[in-house]
């Protein structure tokens, strides 16, 4: 993705005005970068991708801004400007960092200290569409045992617990008798599960529970 004179249109979100100059030294060497403007806070990010409309957004993963991360934008980014891509730029070397980045919307993840030679590859990567992962990050997120999935649907493990004993049979009173709650909480419990997953009978959440492999 690119505009009509075949350059790749960028606006440069970080911090530090330093950091910005460095990186911007960088890409204004490459023909085919071209950085249309610079945000120095998630809340002037946010506004320069949606008035510019860049291709790629190089987005630092700790500005200040009403938004507490720049993480927290990535869906609005992605729902008001779909089609600018996102290289989040950082010093978090922990795999996790790159995999809720990655998960959240971001189509490349590229460490400071790697950025003089690996920046320009993941715009480029990312501007047609791929994906880029600093190469030591990718190793050590393969080598890395999988997350273990949490509650669907944002119940909490006290729902998910009494949605377990709903499905295999148990009366509210005999939950309340397994888990020490009262009856007047467990109803409690069930009205919330019953709200988050839009269903109302007895059957519709037992089969949410096959379906989820919260019971045999």
């Amino acid at each position: 993705m690119s505009d009509e004179n075949g350059s790749i249109s960028i606006v440069l979100a970080d911090d530090h005005a330093v950091v910005r100059r460095g990186l911007r030294l960088v890409l204004d060497a490459e023909a085919d970068l071209e950085v249309l403007a610079e945000a120095g806070t998630t809340d002037d990010a946010l506004r320069l991708v949606k008035a510019h409309r860049p291709d790629v957004v190089v987005l630092d993963l700790n500005m200040p801004g009403s938004v507490a991360s720049s993480l927290d934008i990535l869906p609005t980014l992605a729902s008001d400007a779909p089609a600018t891509r996102v290289v989040v730029l950082t010093m978090q070397e922990d795999p996790q960092y790159a995999r809720t980045a990655l998960a959240a919307g971001a189509n490349a993840y590229v460490l400071k200290e790697g950025a003089d030679s690996e920046l320009v590859e993941a715009i480029r990567r990312a501007a047609a569409g791929e994906v880029y992962l600093n190469p030591q990050l990718g190793a050590k997120i393969a080598a890395a045992p999988p997350e273990p999935a949490g509650p669907p649907d944002d119940l909490t493990e006290r729902e998910v617990e009494i949605l377990r004993l709903i499905a295999l049979g148990h009366t509210n009173t005999e939950i309340g008798a397994q888990l020490f709650l009262s009856v007047r909480t467990v109803e409690s419990h069930r009205a919330h599960i019953q709200q988050k997953l839009r269903r109302t009978s007895r059957a519709e959440l037992v089969r949410y529970a096959l379906d989820h492999g919260l019971v045999d």
